[in-house]
């Protein structure tokens, strides 16, 4: 039978829509681990002066008794569940519709940080945080896909910038809202008020009409009429003589077959992932960068209360990360648009940013004035900042468009795992053997002249945009793959009618 298509409009986001609705879950996200390192939330352990006078802990480390490796360890958890579960989801985006599995992740996040405010112990949330990963996973490599797909060709680092704005402004706002949630009310009732505000999301993800990616082939959507009913296929149209009815008595060996096939793709896809040097040497370069950046929102606050004994830290470091966060992002990703957005570009941009950040971050850990510490850090973080566009422009456009979801993933994976997960707790330990906060964050800061430089040696290895590269027809399952973005102003999804 002939099939021809139907002009129908393709979802009710639009790019402007999607992009807003990807900065809301991202700022929720972040949020969280503001929260849970702020003062009001995390707390501290009671102390007791030499005459006997002794004075009750508060937060979670002073109702739980935690020593400070295992403060660091909750900020960490999550890295547990986020390492298993992202290249399980970006492997899944291959053959489910991206759409539907964050919808998935959200619905995980949701019921984990619910779970966060009713632990009872050190290990009951750990478990929780841990979950928070997993649920984080589907966000995280499939959203900035998403976003680079439709947003416009000369404005795509700037748009990739107002997501990862969240980022600072999301930590920092979790620093003012732990704070005065934490000393206020309970330190519970901050995640239990960020589960409430990202279930409407989750809930988003499975109601709406699902959108598909460049590049795979698990996302497309034709639509089939059968008469009065029109029947939703995920993948390819049936055939002529096909039935559209699916067999419930699927052989054993056949679901055996899909998972090795879904396992021999990933190897094939990570292989090919290792083998993109532009992309090895921009996680690298992330991995320094992040270990830094993750140590400072952890530990900050504490930092600045001691040091400079500021009795309302919260509220300093969150504005101040804030007005940075959004300033320094949005500047980098503006930046590199105009200066034409390419990989050579994008490596100078994140060296020389990152090269004038740690001068100036280390420079202000040297001053013992509070205000001259405040001045110079603030300009210091406009320009560590600033790399947030590029380097993850770098991560999407050194790849083939099907390779996007895991790039991101394992980026991610890469950032946390040998980044802010180990420097938390890493950062705990050298503060208890040092015992001063200053000379812990002037080590700490010293790294970031380590990611200037692997960043710095990308500019030299030539890399080309890849990301609107054609697929190779022998793909593993032979698959045809969408090369064309859902929210396309110049086209819509065609959904085929069969009379």
């Amino acid at each position: 039978m002939s099939k021809t298509p139907a002009t129908d409009s393709p979802s009710w986001f639009t790019p402007k829509r999607l992009l807003l609705i990807f900065c809301i879950i991202n700022m929720i996200n972040y949020v969280d681990r503001g929260a849970i390192a702020s003062n009001g939330v995390n707390g501290s352990l009671g102390t007791c002066t030499e005459s006997g006078v002794c004075t009750s802990g508060n937060g979670i480390q002073g109702d739980f008794n935690l020593d400070n490796f295992q403060d660091g360890v909750l900020s960490s958890a999550f890295m547990v569940g986020l390492l298993v579960a992202s290249p399980i989801f970006a492997s899944l985006a291959k053959s489910h519709n991206p759409f539907r599995l964050i919808g998935v992740g959200l619905s995980v996040w949701t019921f984990a940080t619910a779970g966060c405010g009713s632990s009872f112990n050190f290990w009951s949330i750990a478990i929780f945080r841990m979950l928070v990963g997993v649920g984080e996973a589907s966000f995280i490599s499939l959203a900035a896909p998403f976003i680079d797909d439709n947003a416009p060709v000369a404005e795509k680092t700037a748009w990739l910038a107002m997501f990862y704005m969240c980022i600072p402004a999301g930590t920092a706002l979790g620093y003012v809202y732990g704070g005065i949630v934490g000393s206020h009310i309970n330190w519970r009732f901050a995640f239990w008020g960020e589960a409430f505000l990202m279930l409407p999301f989750a809930v988003l993800g499975f109601v709406m009409k699902p959108l598909n990616l460049k590049g795979l082939t698990g996302g497309s959507i034709v639509e089939v009429s059968t008469g009065e009913d029109a029947i939703i296929f995920h993948g390819h149209p049936p055939s002529s003589g096909s039935s559209y009815k699916a067999s419930s008595k699927a052989p054993k060996l056949k679901n055996v077959s899909k998972i090795r096939s879904q396992f021999s793709r990933f190897y094939y896809d990570m292989m090919a992932l290792l083998r993109e040097k532009v992309y090895v040497v921009n996680v690298l370069g992330y991995v320094c960068y992040n270990f830094v950046i993750g140590a400072y929102s952890y530990w900050g606050p504490k930092a600045g209360y001691n040091i400079y004994h500021m009795s309302n830290a919260d509220l300093l470091f969150g504005g101040l990360t804030i007005v940075c966060g959004i300033f320094g992002t949005l500047a980098g990703g503006y930046i590199l648009d105009h200066m034409d957005a390419t990989m050579s570009n994008s490596f100078k941009l994140l060296s020389g940013s990152t090269l004038l950040g740690a001068i100036f971050c280390f420079s202000a850990f040297c001053f013992s004035n509070l205000y001259a510490f405040l001045a110079l850090f603030a300009v210091g973080e406009l320009f560590v900042f600033a790399t947030q566009a590029p380097v993850n422009y770098v991560c999407l456009h050194s790849v083939k468009p099907s390779l996007r979801p895991l790039s991101m993933a394992m980026s991610t994976v890469s950032i946390h795992i040998f980044g802010d997960v180990p420097s938390a707790p890493l950062v705990g330990v050298l503060q208890d053997y040092v015992d001063n906060w200053r000379e812990t964050s002037l080590i700490l800061t010293s790294i970031l002249f380590l990611a200037a430089g692997v960043w710095f040696i990308g500019v030299f290895l030539h890399g080309v945009d890849r990301s609107n590269e054609e697929e190779a027809s022998s793909d593993i399952d032979n698959e045809e793959v969408s090369t064309e973005p859902l929210l396309d102003h110049n086209s819509s999804q065609a959904p085929y009618t069969e009379p």
